[in-house]
């Protein structure tokens, strides 16, 4: 008990630290996807092109790689357009980055799926009182659609917990390497290891039926 007592100030603050990363990796997700979305339902092929070629690319790649790949290029993106070098917590930063674009992709499809379930007839009768496309999206449509998708959202939310373990290979600190680390230099690897997925399977769990409620609630 002393020993873990011990650990409850690194293991909170590699909490903490993946806490930042999904809260902001959503916010930056769930931005980037609905562009993304209304890009693709635009009709306009100079920007439904892009932007589907974009969904497809990181759909079919793996995230490890993605988390490798910006890494690498965020450091040497910045001295490049500044010509100054990297002075922010580059792990911390490459991994936030990462996970927005990558999330983006799949925040993208459940805000089309969603926008698309909002019958025609609404978007029609939006024009006929004089509303611009801009102003049909803003107060009609996305209100709608977000609150049908709301329950997918979090469902992808929840995954992007669980990888969030993933910015182990990059050496960020967060609650699973704070986890390997301490319990590595306390001879207790295996309980420290078996415990954080515990605590993985507890929040993802308790998220899990909490959507589900949510679902039943909302009546989808």
């Amino acid at each position: 008990m002393n020993e873990l007592q011990l650990a409850m100030p690194a293991l909170m603050a590699g909490f903490w630290v993946t806490l930042k990363v999904l809260v902001l990796a959503i916010i930056g997700g769930l931005i980037i996807g609905t562009v993304l979305a209304l890009m693709r339902l635009s009709g306009k092929k100079w920007l439904s092109v892009p932007a589907a070629l974009y969904v497809n690319y990181f759909r079919s790649v793996p995230l490890l790689l993605v988390l490798l790949w910006f890494y690498f290029a965020v450091p040497m993106m910045y001295n490049w357009i500044t010509g100054k070098y990297f002075s922010l917590d580059t792990a911390f930063t490459s991994c936030v980055v990462a996970f927005m674009v990558f999330e983006a992709a799949y925040f993208s499809e459940i805000v089309r799926a969603g926008i698309q379930s909002i019958g025609r007839g609404q978007v029609s009768a939006a024009y006929a009182l004089g509303m611009t496309y801009k102003q049909t999206m803003q107060l009609i449509i996305l209100p709608q659609a977000f609150r049908k998708m709301l329950p997918l959202v979090l469902q992808q939310c929840i995954i992007l917990f669980q990888d969030t373990t993933l910015v182990f290979a990059i050496g960020l600190v967060d609650f699973f390497r704070a986890s390997y680390v301490r319990g590595d230099l306390m001879g207790y690897l295996t309980p420290y290891i078996l415990g954080a997925g515990l605590v993985y399977f507890v929040i993802s769990l308790t998220a899990s039926i909490g959507v589900n409620a949510l679902k039943k609630r909302l009546r989808f």
